[in-house]
């Protein structure tokens, strides 16, 4: 009577590689580095009998743990344990959902320390870094750091970034793994690693939205040059001064009594005609009048301030619209 042989995790890849013959495994391994088809390959090579019966048993494991990963993107981990339970029964369900927190939390804690790591020293590891890699630690950063850092690269990387960034989402979870066991090395001292959400395009517009405006229409621009429809779907989640013509004037009204009156001086300097006669039209006359007045008294104002104040106004609008008060209607991206 045969024993079947006892496999590791590279094991039971090469086993499942094997059994799914020379076509399919050769188009799963252009999908891996060259290190681990190395690996694969040397597994492979010593690989005694295996019995059918435990060829069969690996795939049904990796389609178990494949239909689970599933059942997580979809509806979270409490609607994968029911589906697993459903599916399998509460042994195999049990089993596969501890797995499945084991590389939950082993992916968190590995971009744990990024928010709390010094921003100079950050900047300073992810110059040297792949693209890719970049994107994915800027994937795990709120919009406000991201958009920092992304300010701190060589311009001519920011637009591609932005679009891996955007397309994170795509990515394996075995190859967001791997990246992140690299920066937890090169991160150790940076201090303590939260952040379980990964990238895509709204990561990417909220970053946007808060980088330095000159950066950000550079950015756009070359990110309309490359993928038109990329563009659309970033810009139909950014708001940019220019869209407070599209707010409805109670809204507008609401928003202007929220904002500091210097602050909005200074975001008037430069903006369309259109756009000043909205705002002046939801002030009363007195109020019109004064603002005018103010914009006229304070002159020249770098263009860097009149767009700190434009950000301060656009980020009230985000709290405004994140508490349901306003609703936004977005126009074109004008670059």
């Amino acid at each position: 009577m045969s024993t079947d042989i006892e496999l590791t995790g590279t094991g039971k890849a090469a086993a499942l590689l094997a059994t799914l013959g020379e076509k399919a495994g050769a188009q799963l391994l252009k999908h891996l580095a060259e290190d681990e088809v190395q690996s694969l390959m040397q597994a492979i090579a010593q690989l005694e009998h295996l019995s059918s019966g435990q060829a069969e048993r690996i795939l049904e494991e990796y389609q178990q743990m494949l239909l689970a990963q599933q059942y997580v993107v979809k509806g979270g981990l409490e609607y994968a344990k029911g589906m697993l339970y459903s599916a399998f029964g509460p042994d195999v369900a049990m089993r596969l959902m501890d797995r499945l927190k084991e590389r939950i939390s082993a992916d968190v804690a590995n971009f744990d320390a990024l928010r709390k790591a010094d921003p100079q020293q950050l900047a300073k590891f992810i110059h040297n870094e792949h693209p890719q890699t970049i994107a994915l630690v800027l994937s795990h950063l709120n919009a406000s750091q991201a958009a920092a850092l992304l300010s701190s690269i060589p311009q001519d990387l920011q637009t591609d970034v932005a679009m891996r960034m955007a397309h994170i989402d795509q990515i394996s979870p075995d190859i967001i793994n791997k990246i992140a066991g690299v920066i937890e090395q090169k991160l150790k001292t940076l201090g303590e690693f939260n952040r379980e959400n990964y990238g895509g395009v709204k990561a990417v517009a909220e970053m946007i939205n808060r980088l330095d405006l000159t950066v950000g229409r550079e950015i756009m621009t070359s990110i309309e040059q490359n993928d038109g429809k990329l563009f659309e779907t970033i810009r139909h989640l950014m708001f940019v001064f220019e869209d407070l013509m599209q707010l409805d004037l109670r809204d507008l009204k609401e928003l202007i009594q929220k904002i500091d009156r210097k602050i909005l001086t200074v975001a008037m300097k430069g903006t369309s005609d259109q756009l000043q006669a909205r705002i002046f039209g939801v002030l009363s006359q007195r109020s019109a009048e004064m603002l005018k007045e103010d914009i006229e008294v304070i002159g020249a104002v770098k263009i860097r301030e009149v767009e700190a104040a434009q950000q301060e106004i656009i980020a009230q609008i985000r709290q405004m619209e994140k508490e349901g008060t306003l609703t936004l209607q977005q126009s074109e991206y004008v670059v």
